[in-house]
């Protein structure tokens, strides 16, 4: 398999080629990683022919070793089942790798991240400053300052129409620090945790982590990837114990309607073990005629929602980290305990920034509609461009800010000088290698016919990937046409 020599040996000085063997060895054993030959040259061929035998034998810790060279009497070297269990986050790797190939000079596009690209509004910076000046800089309570979570409980009535009090909200480092604490609070070994797909890359592996079993649930792209109330009942046992909805979705961009949500409900209702966690970080990312409604508010669901938002994504406050969990008190409790074992509070300034976050006005005011806005007019250039494309699917995303592609048209085809486009996996690293375009494969969302591209870039970027992504598809010639 052949690269660009610019890219692969920028790849290899970075020493980003056993990472990315790692992370793909996991779900395909045929992905090499761009540096995967120089890796095979450094390693002698007695170590490689020990590997070999090592491997056969399926003794993992033996082989790391092996390569390391370790006196396996020196080191006990071996990682708990559970870690051994996930699959590390192919949407953070690369990111990661782009980000250093960037760095490195390569004039790489980056479109796999899930971050928007405006800076912090004004108003919530300033407060996050004035806090550090102000000395608010010590331990919060677990839970979180109480002025914040009083602040999300108005939030969460006036925009959301679901009642709490502070006691229950939990305020955490991250929306995925709520989430997972969820699932780790509520599973126990054996649970099933299902999950409709395309989904987040992170939902099966923290339900491995609580030693649950993921179940999940393809949707379709023609029904703009909403998941069916009736499959939902087929699959459902006595071992359900949590359904997982993103809406907006996260990779998909689909608004699951009301109407919808009721009929799931409907579900959800006939089985009382089984508990709803309504993951809603997008929800203010959303493009009319879509509206929002979160599962709590839906009749005889409050009790049995766990409703997950933070601040990331439409306040464009990632670095931030903070996110929070509302729910009944019972399991929020459930949730601070592990919290308070793990992190404890989370940052002093970070909170001191979120109330003046939600105090900007509904649905965080004109500067979230702003945002809004751009990304509405980055997401409708990307469907019109896309949509010129010979055999490509699209669903128009209603919500968050990625678009996801069905390319499997291309799938099949044998490039010179490169190889078969195989899957997913192997379109991304050609696009990656031929255009210089960094996006995520369908695979890491269960879903390996798609590539997701996030839009959080300014138009001029899209434009210039959207030229560098059809220019590299020329080259592929369908083996059978679709």
């Amino acid at each position: 398999m052949a690269y660009s020599l610019h890219t692969s040996s920028t790849v290899s000085r970075l020493g980003l080629g056993d990472q990315f063997l790692r992370l793909n060895s996991a779900s395909d054993p045929s992905f090499r990683s761009l540096s995967f030959t120089s890796q095979l040259r450094s390693m002698s061929l007695k170590t490689l022919e020990s590997t070999r035998r090592l491997k056969y034998q399926g003794d993992i810790s033996a082989v790391v070793r092996a390569q390391s060279g370790l006196d396996p009497m020196q080191v006990d070297i071996s990682l708990s089942p559970r870690v051994n269990s996930v699959k590390p986050s192919k949407t953070v790797a690369i990111t990661d790798q782009a980000t250093a190939l960037a760095l490195a000079g390569v004039p790489v596009i980056r479109l796999a991240a899930g971050e928007p690209d405006f800076d912090t509004p004004a108003p919530i910076a300033e407060a996050g400053i004035n806090a550090i000046r102000e000395g608010y800089t010590r331990y919060t309570p677990n839970a979180g300052n109480l002025d914040l979570r009083q602040a999300i409980c108005h939030k969460l009535k006036e925009e959301n129409g679901i009642s709490y009090t502070p006691d229950q909200i939990l305020v955490s480092n991250g929306a995925k620090q709520s989430i997972v604490q969820a699932v780790l609070a509520v599973c126990s070994p054996g649970d099933e945790v299902i999950i409709p797909a395309p989904f987040w890359v992170s939902y099966p592996e923290m339900a491995r982590l609580a030693d649950a079993t993921p179940v999940i649930l393809p949707t379709s792209i023609s029904k703009n990837f909403l998941l069916d109330p009736k499959l939902l009942e087929s699959k459902l046992t006595e071992k359900s114990r949590l359904l997982i909805l993103c809406s907006p979705s996260n990779p998909t961009g689909s608004v699951i309607p009301k109407r919808l949500l009721e009929e799931i409900a409907q579900v959800v209702a006939k089985h009382p073990r089984l508990l709803v966690l309504s993951d809603e970080i997008y929800e203010h990312i959303i493009y009319a005629p879509a509206t929002h409604t979160s599962f709590a508010s839906l009749p005889g669901m409050w009790e049995r929602t766990l409703t997950v938002n933070g601040f990331s994504k439409a306040f464009a406050m990632t670095g931030w980290r903070l996110g929070y969990l509302a729910g009944p008190k019972h399991f929020v409790a459930a949730c601070g305990k592990i919290q308070s074992q793990f992190t404890s509070g989370a940052s002093s300034i970070a909170q001191k920034a979120a109330v003046a976050a939600l105090g900007m006005g509904y649905a965080g005011g004109e500067a979230i509609s702003t945002m809004v806005k751009a990304f509405r007019d980055r997401r409708d250039f990307l469907v019109k461009s896309f949509g010129e494309l010979e055999g490509v699917k699209i669903s128009e995303p209603q919500g968050a800010f990625y678009l996801f592609i069905d390319f499997s048209y291309y799938y099949g085809a044998d490039v010179e000088g490169f190889g078969k486009i195989e899957n997913s996996e192997s379109l991304c690293r050609y696009l990656l290698d031929k255009g210089q375009v960094a996006l995520v494969p369908g695979s890491a969302f269960g879903d390996d016919s798609g590539v997701r591209i996030s839009y959080a870039a300014s138009l001029t970027t899209l434009q210039a990937a959207v030229e560098r992504i059809k220019k590299a598809l020329v080259s592929l010639r369908p083996a059978v046409p679709v």
